[in-house]
Order: structure tokens, then C-alpha cells, then sequence
């Protein structure tokens, strides 16, 4: 049976006028998924659906998209093994990312810190060991179970089936998130509900307005089937502030990344040089060095709930 897609109004200002900014690279008549498209470290760059540019507001989002429900399912499903072999850049990146966090909201005994989409938990234990009280919550079942054997306190499935009591927690972040989920307003809402008041919010994501996106157009990475919206600092701010967060500011964080792991995601985009500097990387040993990476196309941004 053919897979259907559905049409969605903007999620920033509910307007239906659009224009298409890339094309479906997919066929949308397909009668089977392949869940592994929503792997953290699927290489599907250039594959995704229709990607549109709301003509009110600027946002950007995949319109038409796959039915919110078949989404979560196959994100409940996710395994991906490939993602705990990449562990050692992922505590560089967060050891270094929770620093200007912590800058705005220092963390105390009994300060409680919420991960939205924590995955395998890697961000919950680092914040764990800096004094955090920290939790998470995560769809996929095979991830959130890793979480949990590490003695994580990882809730399995959404924020919304978590349901928190009202001001719950001190902090809530999201690392590479927001761009994932089918209702990224709804989902603010929740952080701002759970929230205690004076509590901050921090979000990471993709920069769709930023130079590099701009220069590789088409050929941007990031423009990937798991994606389903595409902010910039201006659009994200607009919906936290509609939501009623004050902006405090956002900034250009990059990320860590095994040598050989770097190496292996330009496949899509040169096979041969990719195979050569592979086998050159490994020859010399140098394939778990973790290396920074940053095209400024990923960004920060901090918001508090007002007392």
C-alpha cells in the first residue's frame, strides 16, 4: 500500500502559502519505509521529501510529509549501533557545549535538568557528573534502553506521554531535535509548561539562513528526510517568543567528530576521494582521532521563562 503523505500549514504562523525552496528528492508513492532513514547517523543527505519556504513568516519545513504517527513509529523502532562507536566525540561536544549553559544557569544541588530526545544519554551523564540532576526522555526503545542500563534516569517515549507535573525542572535542553519532531510549537509549549519559572531553555539546531547552507544550496547535508524543519535564529526566536520566552541569545557551536567517521559521510558526495582518505586514515591509525568541526551552520539558542 502506498505511503501517504499529508499537507501541514506553517507551524510558526499557521499560513498555507508556500514556496517550494527544493524538490522531493524521494519518490512519494512508496509502499515501504526503511526506519533506518531516521538513524542519528543515516547518511541520506540530499534525500528528503519537498522542503518549502513559508511566504508570511520565512520558516522553512517539509511540506508535503509522512503522517505524524507513522514518524514516531518508526523512531520508537530506531536502532543504531553505529551512533555508540561515535560516544567519544559526543562527550567532547557536550563537555564543551554545556559551558556557556552553564554560564546562564549554574548547577546546584538538587538543580533539575531535563534532555528532550536524550538518545543513548550521552548529554545526561555528562551533566550528571558537573552536579546536575539530570533526566531524560527518548522515543526510541533500543536507545532509551542503553540509557537506562548505564543507570540514566530516561523516561522511554515523548515529552508529552512523560507528562511532567507543571515547573518541574530548572533546565531543559535539546540537542539536535527540534528540526526532528512533527509539531516543534506544540513541543515549546510542553518545555514551557514543565518548566519552572526563570527556567532556561536551550536548543541546538540547524541553521537553514546560515552562509554555508546559503553557498551549498541542494547539496547542503543537512537537507535530510528525518528534517521536517529547517530554522534560523530569526524563526526560532520568533516561536519561542510567541510561546512566551524571552530570548537571551544564540551562538555558532560545531561539533566533534571521529576522523574516520568525518571521513565516511563525504561518500555521498565523493565516493572516490572518501574511499582513498579512508584507507590512508586507517593505514595510519588516525580513525577515532576526535577532530572539531564547525561550517557555523549549527547554533545555540538560550531562552528563559519569565518569574
Amino acid at each position: 500500500m502506498p505511503m501517504t503523505l499529508e499537507y501541514i500549514p506553517c507551524n510558526l504562523c499557521g499560513s498555507t502559502d508556500s514556496v517550494v525552496l527544493y524538490p522531493s528528492t524521494l519518490p512519494e508513492n512508496e509502499s515501504d519505509h526503511d526506519v533506518t532513514r531516521y538513524n542519528c547517523t543515516c547518511p541520506g543527505y540530499g534525500q528528503h521529501y519537498t522542503i518549502v519556504r513559508c511566504r508570511q513568516c520565512g520558516l522553512v519545513y517539509t511540506n508535503p510529509r509522512r503522517k505524524a504517527d507513522d514518524i514516531l513509529d518508526d523512531y520508537e523502532e530506531v536502532e543504531d549501533p553505529l551512533y555508540l562507536e561515535e560516544r567519544e566525540g559526543r562527550v567532547l561536544t557536550f563537555r564543551r557545549n554545556l559551558r556557556p549553559l552553564e554560564d546562564l544557569a549554574p548547577p546546584a544541588s538538587g538543580t533539575r535538568l531535563l534532555d528532550v530526545g536524550c538518545h543513548v544519554g550521552v548529554f545526561i551523564e555528562i551533566a550528571r557528573e558537573r552536579g546536575w540532576d539530570a533526566w531524560g526522555v527518548e522515543p526510541s526503545r533500543w536507545a532509551a534502553s542503553q540509557a537506562q542500563a548505564r543507570g540514566l534516569q530516561v523516561i522511554t517515549g515523548t515529552l508529552h506521554q512523560a507528562a511532567f507535573p507543571p515547573a518541574s525542572f530548572d533546565v531543559v535542553t535539546m540537542w539536535d531535535v527540534i528540526e526532528h519532531l512533527a509539531d516543534p510549537r506544540e513541543e515549546v509549549t510542553e518545555i514551557y509548561r514543565i518548566l519552572k519559572p526563570g527556567g532556561l531553555l536551550s536548543v541546538h539546531t540547524i541553521n537553514i539562513e546560515s552562509p554555508f547552507a546559503r553557498l551549498m544550496g541542494h547539496r547542503w547535508p543537512w537537507l535530510m528526510e528525518m528534517h521536517l524543519f529547517y530554522f534560523s535564529p530569526r524563526t526560532l526566536r520568533q516561536m519561542l517568543e510567541q510561546v512566551g520566552f524571552r530570548v537571551l541569545r544564540w551562538t555558532n557551536q560545531g561539533r566533534y567528530l571521529r576522523l574516520g567517521y568525518l571521513i565516511s559521510r563525504l561518500e555521498a558526495y565523493t565516493p572516490v576521494l572518501s574511499r582513498s582518505l579512508n584507507r590512508a586514515v586507517h593505514a595510519l591509525g588516525l580513525q577515532s582521532l576526535a577532530v572539531p568541526v564547525n561550517f557555523g551552520d549549527l547554533f545555540t539558542m538560550f531562552a528563559r521563562k519569565p518569574l
